[in-house]
């Protein structure tokens, strides 16, 4: 188990001795060293499936909030880390899968189309998506690039419900 999780320790105790490393490493999930985002990603499941059980108008306030939260978690983490965007901090991750998923039926289908859409984006970083994130630093840009990929996930999800 030692070799799957980061043992850096900078790394654990920003992530695990506040409330904004806790949620900023997705409940400890970007402590996995291979893969963070997607394990933070794979986290945000389950509370996507809560979220979208909430009437639509509570729905959109929650996902506003998180992010809204996610600049000043993000930023105040990767400041103590000395990095930008270091790769555990998955909580922009957490968001931009529920808002990728906020238009799909609760269907395993369309959340994991809507999964590998959304890490495809997030890895690749298509032009706008690396611009961005060096353009706005600190959280924000922690933040949006990630919201970015899954606005790009979310345009070819509803194309391809529209022919199928």
């Amino acid at each position: 188990m030692k070799k799957l999780i980061d043992q850096d320790p900078l790394v654990r105790r920003v992530a695990l001795s506040t409330p904004a490393g806790f949620l900023a490493f997705g409940f400890g999930s970007g402590l996995f060293r291979h893969a963070p985002g997607t394990m933070g990603t794979v986290a945000a499941i389950p509370f996507a499936l809560v979220l979208k059980i909430l009437p639509e108008t509570v729905f959109w306030i929650v996902l506003a909030s998180t992010f809204l939260a996610g600049i000043h978690i993000c930023g105040v983490s990767s400041k103590r880390l000395g990095r930008h965007d270091p790769g555990g901090i998955v909580w922009d991750e957490m968001v931009a899968y529920w808002l990728t998923v906020a238009f799909l039926p609760m269907s395993w289908g369309w959340w994991l189309a809507a999964f590998l859409l959304f890490r495809f984006f997030d890895i690749v970083k298509p032009w706008p998506i690396r611009q961005l994130e060096k353009r706005f630093g600190g959280g924000l840009g922690i933040m949006l690039d990630d919201v970015i990929a899954a606005v790009f996930a979310m345009v070819i999800l509803a194309a391809a419900a529209r022919f199928i």
